[in-house]
């Protein structure tokens, strides 16, 4: 097997990006329509409670079992065949299933009840889900065969098409009833799981008959000369096993072994359910609790949710590169288990000399968003939503909260990066443990501060968070550093004349908010170029720096 693994990682993380995009588009227009025709309660009960259902299904019956196969393939493929595999993969259909009797009677009994006047659209509504979430995981073992065999841009294809039908379908039946949101949402729900499952099993169909007739081709004395897009799709797949379509299937395929599952390849999932019930409950806390608390109503769960997918694209568009790249970064410069002082000092220099800038240019950031957030939530809001969105002031209330959040965010990746970067397996063993301590502490602190603050409690308890571990990693920091008289910490304050600058712009728009909304959009522009240009004449060698760079990269 000679595929590039490792192009078509990078190849799979740019059109990722490219889809996450397209999705945060789509999702934010199909919300924004929501907010504005059908009604928060509805955008609620739909996107917290229904999609909570199909993460939690989905999340628990494939992640453990999609990860201890891939690791069984790459480190044990002598002892573990891909009959054994698929069969495998399979399981992941009857624990759903299973699943989907406890979790159906929580949702539809346990959690908060619906108002009466959506109760049969809901009852109907988690059942489809529930069933798509099955119908989907039908297609996991043609899933789990195009990831091994980098089948890159099927996935990327699949999953945008899947999205495209889902949008679609639900989008045209509420413009028919606007009343029938939920039933669109089912329907929508069940439709896109068909589209997975057909388009996963045509590609296949489609791919083997063209794959034999290729083999053929190649098999003859003299091979017709094959085009550029049947190389990229057969060439390096002399060890691809499958012949028939029917392989994908459970027990079906020639087996070498006389079991039908492996043994070490079960101890194996089972090692990595524990982490992934831990990471499910973590990932998904917030809706957890929202669904639990019966002080938020579903209209507050939409106002929440909406504002956090707006909070969060500086994290997924700004701050998730960067500390993807840094992260890199620290772990080819610096040297795990080995002390600062005992290392190349130039090396340590450099790498102090870039969390410092990085620090700065992170926190920068985050301090323009909490300047301007607090001025400029509402008219952001106002655009997005209209005017019923926006009354009663709790989503104004939520995202200048949330522009806090983001400050600390972006200071908590860079810094909780490094440390990553450079911690011993000691220390990060430590840190796990720590992590949990912090993540129960958030949820239990989410339950409490909902039902002091309403739905601002969970920014509250996602600020305290985040505060606890960046003082964790930058005391690692500080401490690291302290021997060698170098504190890259400084970085976290960007200046005097930038924080004055930002503060006094912060007062004016502040001042004009009351104004038309074009004479405030128009002082925030001044205010915030003003603030830009504070920044670059305090941080001129920084400017140069990224000038120069910026200049090589354009010439090589």
């Amino acid at each position: 097997m000679a595929r590039n693994v490792l192009e078509s990682s990078l190849l799979g993380a740019g059109f990722s990006i490219i889809f996450q995009i397209l999705c945060r588009i789509l999702t934010f227009g199909i919300n924004a329509y929501i907010v504005r025709h059908v009604g928060r309660e509805v955008l609620g009960i739909m996107n917290v409670r229904l999609l909570l259902l199909e993460s939690t299904l989905l999340f628990l019956s494939r992640e453990a079992i999609n990860r201890a196969a891939l690791s069984a393939n790459a480190q044990q493929g002598d002892r573990c065949s891909w009959a054994q595999l698929i069969n495998q993969m399979w399981l992941t259909v009857p624990i759903c299933a299973v699943l989907c009797a406890p979790c159906l009677y929580i949702w539809l009994n346990w959690l908060s009840a619906v108002d009466t006047i959506y109760a049969s659209q809901y009852e109907f509504a988690c059942y489809a889900v529930a069933f798509s979430c099955v119908l989907e995981l039908m297609a996991e073992s043609a899933v789990f065969v195009a990831q091994v065999f980098c089948f890159v841009k099927l996935k990327i294809l699949l999953n945008t098409l899947h999205i495209l039908v889902r949008s679609a379908i639900f989008l045209w039946i509420v413009t028919g009833d606007r009343s029938a949101a939920i039933n669109a949402f089912a329907i929508a729900q069940l439709s896109s799981a068909v589209t997975i499952v057909l388009g996963q099993y045509g590609f296949f169909y489609l791919y083997l008959k063209g794959f034999k007739d290729f083999v053929a081709q190649q098999a003859k004395k003299k091979p017709a000369t094959p085009k550029a897009w049947q190389v990229s799709l057969y060439e390096h797949m002399d060890d691809f096993p499958f012949k028939h379509l029917n392989d994908f299937l459970p027990g079906v395929m020639f087996n070498p072994n006389e079991k039908h599952f492996n043994r070490e390849l079960q101890t194996l999932t089972l090692s990595f359910v524990k982490q992934g019930v831990l990471k499910q409950i973590l990932t998904e806390g917030e809706k957890y609790v929202m669904s639990v608390s019966p002080v938020l109503s579903f209209g507050e769960q939409a106002t929440y949710d909406v504002v956090n997918n707006l909070g969060s694209m500086a994290a997924r568009f700004i701050f998730r590169p960067i500390e993807d790249s840094s992260y890199f970064y620290f772990t080819q410069t610096l040297t795990r288990d080995i002390k600062l002082a005992k290392q190349p000092q130039e090396r340590v220099r450099q790498a102090s000399s870039v969390l410092n800038n990085l620090l700065l240019g992170v926190s920068s950031i985050g301090l323009i968003a909490f300047t301007f957030g607090q001025s400029y939530s509402y008219p952001v809001l106002l655009l997005y939503g209209g005017p019923d969105f926006v009354a009663g002031g709790l989503p104004q209330s939520l995202l200048q909260w949330h522009c806090l959040a983001i400050y600390l965010l972006a200071v908590n990746g860079i810094s909780e990066g490094y440390m990553f970067a450079t911690n011993t397996s000691r220390d990060i063993d430590k840190y796990n443990y720590l992590m949990a301590i912090f993540s129960i502490s958030f949820l239990v602190l989410s339950y409490i501060l909902t039902g002091i603050f309403g739905p601002v409690g969970f920014i509250f308890a996602n600020c305290i968070n985040m505060l606890s571990r960046i003082l964790y990693s930058t005391y690692y920091i500080r401490h690291q550093y302290r021997p060698l008289s170098l504190d890259p910490l400084l970085g976290l304050w960007p200046g005097k004349l930038f924080g004055c600058t930002l503060f006094l712009a912060g007062i004016v728009c502040y001042w004009y908010q009351s104004s038309d909304l074009a004479t405030h959009l128009g002082v925030g522009v001044l205010a915030g170029l003003a603030c830009l240009l504070s920044w670059a004449l305090a941080h001129r060698d920084l400017v140069r720096l990224a000038w120069r760079y910026g200049r090589r990269i354009k010439i090589e």
